[in-house]
């Protein structure tokens, strides 16, 4: 199994996940699934998370994880705040969007639903 990867490796454009299997039984579900925020980060911005986690939120621990200075830590934290607040008005523009399809009866009410509480 190999690991899964929000970039292309052959352009660098952002990758979506269109089908999920059943490792048990082999049942497969296609579709145009939306990612969580978290999913939408690089692995650099990802295993800063994860670190950050680890670290109980604490800058000053995650400097001595990183070997980086207090402020570098910080700049960090606040691009990745930056980056996750533009994939959360990404998020409220599909909403937008689904709501619009609903309204024009393009889908019904039902799927629209099922679509924004995936994002």
């Amino acid at each position: 199994m190999s690991v899964i990867h929000n970039q292309c490796g052959y352009c660098g454009a952002s990758m979506r996940i269109t089908k999920l299997t059943c490792d048990d039984c082999g049942f497969a579900h296609a579709g145009d699934f939306y990612t969580p925020r978290l999913y939408r980060l690089n692995p650099e911005e990802q295993r800063f998370i994860e670190l950050f986690v680890l670290a109980s939120g604490s800058l000053k621990q995650m400097a001595e994880l990183l070997g980086v200075s207090y402020p570098t830590v910080r700049s960090r934290l606040d691009r990745l705040i930056e980056r996750l607040e533009d994939e959360t008005r990404a998020d409220d523009r599909r909403k937008q969007k689904i709501l619009a399809d609903v309204d024009a009866g393009r889908i019904s009410a039902k799927h629209g639903m099922r679509m924004i509480d995936a994002l």
